[in-house]
């Protein structure tokens, strides 16, 4: 096959700037770029960071003697949807692929924070300084969360289950880490050539996963969508014998999927990261004592 690359200019790698970098921000630069792979390198990764990357939301709302989003609460100086809307403002990292209960039980007078939740082991408040409500001496709050992953935004009305007991009110869900991403465009320069693209890439992350783990994972996202562009000889896919099984070449495709299209929690794409599992076939030859 003709190499169609041997004569673009690509860059070696994608640099964090580490001088202003911090759990939340992030400065990536990436040159030379031929003439318009800047941008669209740029406008690619910053859509997946903001629609496609997996996190933790509060899905549903139960609060004590409260049966409809459009009440008050004697005592309590936010009315619930006000009191609502302070709560989906928790921003949380979970580490499990399943729902938590946390739950919040306070008496006035006084301000009512975040770290005021006992949470699950496996859920982190990221944000425990988070105004919440504020109770005069008669008022009192008691509130129970349920929190799940996810990705990307879900409104209200998927995150009604049936079956869901009175007084449950049901929110809309931002599950993105990502808090913000920009992107800018500059020239570069090969020699005395300057028709090359700088790119620039900011990201700025809610803290329940870092600006690099972002755009590594959204990097992934985009490499496994485009690999089936290519043959599988060049996804280093076996070819199909002939005559062969093919309900055998069916299941050992599924093996060179990637481990990002399991939807796991940040903790655990993190520990397969660090054991360098990238693919589903990478997965299936350890053993349970190797992951431990």
């Amino acid at each position: 096959m003709i190499n169609s690359m041997k004569d673009f200019q690509i860059p070696t790698k994608l640099e964090l700037e580490k001088d202003t970098a911090s759990p939340t921000y992030g400065r990536f630069t990436a040159e030379p770029f031929e003439r318009g792979f800047g941008t669209t390198m740029g406008n690619s990764l910053r859509r997946v960071l903001l629609s496609s990357l997996p996190g933790a939301a509060v899905t549903s709302v139960k609060i004590e003697g409260v049966y409809h989003e459009f009440s008050t609460i004697p005592g309590v100086t936010e009315d619930v949807t006000i009191l609502i809307l302070n709560i989906k403002a928790l921003r949380l990292r979970l580490h499990s692929d399943k729902a938590k209960a946390i739950r919040l039980k306070k008496k006035g007078p006084g301000e009512v924070f975040a770290a005021d939740f006992s949470v699950d082991p496996d859920v982190v408040i990221l944000n425990p300084d988070f105004h919440i409500a504020t109770l005069d001496k008669d008022g009192m709050l008691d509130i129970e969360l349920i929190v799940k992953p996810g990705r990307g935004y879900v409104p209200a009305e998927r995150n009604k289950e049936e079956g869901l007991p009175i007084g449950v009110i049901p929110v809309d869900s931002v599950f993105s880490p990502i808090k913000r991403v920009n992107f800018s465009v500059e020239s570069a320069r090969v020699g005395r050539i300057t028709d090359y693209d700088k790119l620039i890439l900011e990201v700025w992350t809610d803290g329940s996963i870092s600006p690099q783990e972002a755009v590594t994972s959204a990097a992934g996202i985009l490499r496994d969508h485009l690999d089936i562009c290519l043959p599988s000889e060049e996804r280093g896919e076996p070819a199909p014998e002939e005559g062969g099984d093919e309900s055998k070449l069916l299941i050992n495709q599924h093996l060179f999927r990637s481990v990002n299209e399991l939807e796991l929690s940040v903790r655990a794409a993190n520990c397969l990261k660090n054991a360098n599992i990238k693919s589903i076939g990478d997965l299936v030859q350890k053993s349970e004592n190797e992951m431990l």
